[in-house]
Parts: structure tokens; sequence; C-alpha cells
């Protein structure tokens, strides 16, 4: 693979207040748009702080880069034309404009920021296979069960049946969405 064509980490700038919006925007678009080959993880970087509220601590989550979202990429022409035109995002960090390609975050700036709002780094191994049962724990469905229906090592991808309202329902997951149940 030529160094161009690796998927790698940039950051969004983004409309503050709109990092969740451009998340879903972004998801939608990578779909519909066939780039699931090119876009991959989508992040907006929070983490859990204690507040007070009526007197009661309560756990809220809170943005660790308000205005910045995450995204795992692989830079090409189509692929930055897509992200750079989602609406809500600004333009990407490490962009000079004119339609330049923005810089990737390095290494070990991706992994910190991972560790500091609880991502893990490599998640490239799920030992799952079809009709295992996992635990869905990121996302819309987070805390329900479904059964594998397809693995995709390469796209780090999985295709997972919950039952929704007494009906099997489909829905595609990253790796790091879930965990595998123990029979």
């Amino acid at each position: 693979m030529v160094e161009s064509a690796q998927k790698q980490w940039y950051v969004l700038h983004t409309y503050s207040g709109y990092e969740n919006k451009v998340k879903l925007n972004l998801d939608s678009r990578k779909e519909s748009m066939g780039m699931e080959d090119y876009i991959f993880r989508v992040v907006v970087p929070e983490e859990e702080v204690k507040e007070k509220k009526d007197g009661k601590e309560v756990d809220k989550m809170e943005k660790t880069f308000p205005g910045y979202v995450l995204v795992e990429m692989v830079m090409t022409d189509q692929a930055w034309y897509i992200v750079r035109n989602t609406p809500g995002v600004t333009g990407f960090l490490g962009s000079h404009g004119q339609g330049s390609k923005p810089t990737p975050l390095l290494p070990e700036e991706v992994e910190s920021i991972q560790k500091n709002v609880g991502m893990s780094s490599k998640h490239e191994e799920l030992d799952v296979n079809i009709g295992d049962t996992v635990k869905i724990v990121d996302g819309a469905f987070t805390g329900l069960d479904g059964k594998v229906t397809e693995v995709d090592n390469e796209k780090m991808r999985l295709k997972v049946n919950i039952d929704m309202f007494g009906r099997e329902t489909s829905t595609e997951l990253e790796f790091n969405q879930v965990d595998p149940v123990n029979a």
C-alpha cells in the first residue's frame, strides 16, 4: 500500500456544539456514498465528569476538545471532498486551505487521545465467529446482545442481528463497539 493510501486519523474543525451532529452526518454520508472502504471511525472525544446539580453529584459527558471531531480515513480526493463538505464541518486541522490535504495525527498523538477518552487504540482482533453472541457496548444499541451474522476482519466491522420489539433487526457495527459474550 502506498504511504498516502493508509488509513490515518485526522482532526476536523466543526461549529461548536455540532460535534455529535457532524458524527451522525458523516457516518450517514459514508454509507450512502459507499465510502466505508475509505472513511472508518468518527469519534467525538469526550470524557465522563462529575458535576453537582441540585446538591447531588451526577455524571456528565463533556467534550474533551469542543469544536473538534476525529476521523479515521484513507485520504483520497473523494474521501477528502465528502468529509470536507459534510454539514457542520468547517475544515481539517493542519490543512493550509486552497484544497490542500491536511496533515494526519502522529501515532503517539492518536494513542494519547484514545487513552484519555477510554478508546482502545488496537482493537483489530475480535475473536468471534458467525453465530456467536456479542454485547453491544457503544452506539444506539448499547446494552443489547446480538448474534453475529458476518465478520469483516479487514474493515474491522461485523453484522449483528438484534431483537427489537419482537423482530430481528440487522445492524453493522465496528469491532470496538462490541464485546464477545462467553457462553
